[in-house]
């Protein structure tokens, strides 16, 4: 085992990719000075991010056996070179202010980038940690979730400073270098790898490997309930999460009142709770498990969502943002997890692919949605009912997993 590539470098890699595809995270700090600059529409500016969320899912789909096949090294190259130049290509797009060429490279091109970037080192740590599951893949999508609180505000400054065509132009730039460098480490571990530490404490019985459920392939795992019980949990809880942070610097605005550069590091500190949720909630799913802490983000969102159409407190208003980011981020970061406990990991790049499916269609959901009730409405309000019943779905849903999940263990133990 002399020769093992360092697993924790190999989470710090993964970090590190996931750090620059994240700032995707922190598309509302360009909302307004696109939408003043350019004269568009708040819904001409949300698509972009919205084709951006879309491609990222179906390139994770339609990629996800290409990362199996070829491993995660070369497909984060190809990440690297696919956001870099959607990224940069964004800057031109807006020098020729041309709508369809920003959703073209930032939407399409980077859309590709995020999608193989996102997969590529995520189904390697589940090998790399079969002791830490959720705490691992949690550390990887950290970096994704806290990507806004650096890039929020270092975008509002360089738009500030050199305008919105040369930050495309430099973030492109830096974006590369940072993702080509990390992604030259990675790989994968050799078969049946497990930490020493680890193997030895299987061996002398202080712990227990706990079993996958299965370990099946792609194609298997879509003919089963769970792979779409999965889905429309991860759909649901992000299509609620996607339509705040798409609109969040502009919503600040004007329901607390806040300046842009002060909502832009409002944005930031969405990134900080996102970022912290992943973590927190794929490390407390190694301990209370992956079906239960589902359970538990959707019976809190409902509530929280439901406060925020009432609210009036800012200081409360705020919390309650802040903790729906949480739980997003949660949710993204202990779905991998939670394919490999109840899939296996023969195919789990592959499968993970398929449920960010989910990802691509709540990005166009709920942006665009939430967009379009504030420029027909005036308010942003009346989408929150419409989230609050759909948690009450995802709810349901969670606990027929449970239940689901309970009776094949049950049935594989009388067996």
């Amino acid at each position: 085992m002399t020769n093992v590539k360092n697993r924790w470098l190999m989470v710090t890699g993964a970090m590190a990719i996931h750090m620059c595809i994240g700032s995707v995270y922190a598309w509302s700090v360009y909302v307004n000075p696109i939408q003043s600059t350019m004269n568009w529409t708040l819904t001409d500016v949300t698509i972009t991010f919205s084709v951006a969320i879309f491609f990222l899912g179906l390139s994770a789909a339609l990629m996800g056996k290409f990362v199996e096949n070829k491993g995660p090294r070369v497909a984060a190259t190809l990440a690297a070179v696919l956001f870099g130049l959607g990224t940069i290509g964004s800057g031109a797009a807006i020098a020729l202010e041309s709508k369809i060429l920003l959703y073209l490279t930032y939407g399409v091109l980077g859309g590709a980038g995020l999608g193989i970037g996102y997969i590529s080192p995520v189904s390697m740590l589940v090998k790399w940690f079969p002791d830490r599951r959720g705490m691992a893949t949690g550390l990887a999508i950290m970096g994704f979730g806290f990507a806004s609180a650096i890039s929020g505000p270092a975008i509002k400054v360089l738009i500030d400073s050199v305008g919105i065509s040369s930050t495309f132009y430099i973030l492109g730039t830096i974006y590369f270098i940072i993702m080509f460098s990390a992604a030259q480490y990675l790989a994968n571990p050799p078969q049946g790898y497990m930490p020493e530490h680890f193997s030895q404490a299987i061996s002398t019985g202080k712990k227990k490997l706990k079993e996958d459920l299965v370990n099946i392939t792609r194609n298997e795992a879509v003919k089963t309930a769970r792979f779409y019980g999965l889905w429309i949990m991860l759909f649901i809880n992000v299509t609620c999460g996607i339509a705040i942070i798409s609109v969040a610097s502009p919503l600040l605005q004007e329901v607390i009142g806040i300046s842009a550069i002060a909502a832009a590091s409002a944005v930031g500190l969405m990134g900080i709770f996102n970022g912290a949720g992943r973590i927190v909630w794929a490390s407390i799913s190694d301990y209370l498990t992956r079906p239960v802490v589902f359970i538990l983000f959707f019976i809190t969102q409902i509530v929280a969502f439901y406060l925020l159409t009432t609210v009036t407190s800012v200081l409360l208003f705020t919390v309650l943002v802040y903790y729906i980011m949480t739980c997003y981020g949660g949710a993204f970061s202990s779905i991998p997890a939670y394919i490999g406990d109840i899939f296996g990991t023969k195919e789990l790049g592959a499968i993970h692919g398929y449920i960010l499916t989910a990802w691509a269609l709540a990005g166009l959901a709920g942006p665009i949605i939430i967009a379009y009730v504030k420029d027909t409405t005036g308010s942003y309000t009346g989408t929150l009912y419409v989230f609050v019943a759909l948690f009450f779905v995802a709810l349901i849903t969670s606990i027929l997993m449970l239940a689901n999940i309970k009776k094949i263990r049950t049935s594989q133990a009388v067996a």
